[in-house]
């Protein structure tokens, strides 16, 4: 068994620290002096390799734990943008060499030097990722990631029903996205509580210093409010040494924070050097010696976001956040009608029961569509028909009755199953639009199909079949995808 999945089992509070893999002997060796060292404040203390995280010159998580010797220990995150099943099965099969079983998967963030209007970036997305995985490694440890620090109900529901389906996919644990909202991370927690079989979670942690939270606020899904930035430029201006003991503070704050809670562990990162690390579990040690209930906690993390002179921190980007449990959403007029429409043509058209769904299942499983010319021109009548509707780029595959009718290849990564954590105010992490999946939300809402969008796992479209025709596949007999 794994250290981490052992960890996890036996219920003990475990610290994850995260690497961004590089080629610099220096950082290596300093890796290795952590690492040797084996625990933070007595918790296990075990390796991370982070993906696609930094600039193209990066190691792979693959390199980066072969730098270490590969240590069992170690978790591996693999990030779907701009790859295929093929892609993850390569790395799956270099991993089971190594012997490493502990795999955290991703759909990842907007791929560098990408906009919108170019060609299409395709990201295998988590919920299949983690199929995929579970298939081909049924005693691994897998785990995916939620973000919960979201401030609209459209995207924060949406975080949370996608969270579902990597459940269902074969999560074996949920780590969170870095944030700073204590009400959020209790927020998830009372989630994962009302799940019919709970998972662990982690959260991910930082030391936050001005410098980063200016760099931060560049990284979709992070939240950073202009009070925070304010705070900590002003403890900046007292001294260096005085803006690095508070940043070191509120980092142990938050971890011992994170364990009253009810977290499974940190997943640590920002810690560079041993030096680092030994403050940090002198800090953890300290504060927790003198602590003994949330309460106590709570009142400590409020007091060390405060100083004279300063306005009031606030965590949340506007005064009339959402939380969980409000429910005021519902989707415009035009969002119905176009939901009523398009099922009722669906209805007429792909039920394969009525008279015109049979005829018209008839015949575009012809012979002739299967290729050449043929194929080409129902290809184009497809997209002809659909895209001035709903977008389509023509999949291979047509998802839409999974998806309210809301097209997944208007999103600039291509995801069917849910949202990425990218999202700001139901916006889209490239900026140009709403989250498709947040449109997707209120429709469900408002027709009572919430639970297609917790329940029905969407395979992934693998790059042969793409750009041609979805309709004959969708009337063969042997077509037993779930969810149609």
């Amino acid at each position: 068994m794994s250290s981490l999945k052992k960890a996890l089992s036996e219920g003990r509070f475990v610290c994850v620290l995260e690497v961004v893999p590089q080629q610099s002997p220096s950082r290596l060796a300093a890796l290795e002096q952590i690492l040797q060292r084996g625990q933070l404040a007595g918790w296990p203390l075990l390796p991370a390799f982070a993906d696609r995280v930094g600039v193209h010159s990066d190691l792979s998580p693959l390199e980066g734990a072969g730098g270490l010797g590969n240590p069992a220990s170690s978790l591996l995150h693999f990030s779907g943008k701009d790859r295929e099943r093929a892609d993850l099965l390569l790395q799956i099969e270099s991993m089971k060499a190594r012997g490493l079983k502990q795999l955290l998967l991703l759909s990842g963030d907007r791929l560098p030097g990408h906009h919108p209007d170019q060609a299409p970036v395709r990201y295998l997305e988590s919920v299949p990722a983690l199929q995929i995985a579970r298939e081909h490694c049924p005693d691994w440890l897998l785990g995916a990631a939620l973000n919960p620090f979201k401030y609209r109900e459209e995207e924060g529901g949406a975080q949370y029903l996608k969270a579902q389906k990597k459940l269902l996919a074969g999560a074996d644990f949920l780590t969170l996205q870095l944030g700073f909202d204590a009400s959020k991370h209790r927020e998830a927690q009372t989630w994962m509580r009302a799940q019919v079989s709970m998972k662990p979670m982690l959260a991910c942690v930082m030391t936050l210093t001005d410098r980063r939270a200016a760099a931060l606020q560049a990284v979709p899904g992070v939240v950073i409010t202009e009070s925070m930035r304010e705070l900590l430029y002003k403890e900046q201006q007292v001294s260096q040494a005085y803006a690095s003991a508070r940043s070191l503070e509120r980092l142990a704050l938050q971890i011992v924070g994170l364990q009253l809670m009810g977290y499974a562990g940190a997943h640590v990162s920002g810690v560079h050097t041993l030096e680092e690390l030994l403050s940090l579990e002198q800090a953890i040690a300290e504060l927790r010696d003198g602590m003994t209930s949330l309460t106590d906690w709570a009142e400590r993390w409020r007091a060390s976001w405060q100083m004279p002179g300063a306005r009031e921190v606030c965590f949340a980007p506007e005064t009339d956040a959402w939380e969980m449990g409000q429910s005021d959403v519902t989707a415009t007029r035009r969002e119905r009608l176009q939901h009523t429409l398009l099922s009722a043509v669906h209805g007429q058209f792909f039920s394969r029961t009525g008279w015109l769904s049979k005829a018209f299942g008839w015949s575009v499983t012809r012979p002739i569509w299967k290729a050449g010319v043929a194929a080409d021109a129902l290809h184009a009548v497809e997209r002809t028909v659909k895209r001035p509707l709903v977008g389509c780029d023509t999949c291979g595959r047509c998802r839409l009755q999974d998806t309210l009718y809301v097209c997944p290849e208007t999103c600039p990564k291509g995801l069917a199953n849910g949202p990425c954590g990218g999202t700001r105010l139901n916006r889209c992490e490239f900026g140009d639009r709403e989250c498709v999946h947040s449109v997707k939300y209120r429709i469900a809402k408002s027709a009572n199909q919430l639970p297609v969008l917790a329940q029905t796992l969407i395979p992934c479209i693998e790059a042969e079949k793409r750009h041609r025709s979805s309709w004959p596949e969708w009337f063969e007999p042997e077509d037993t995808t779930p969810g149609r």
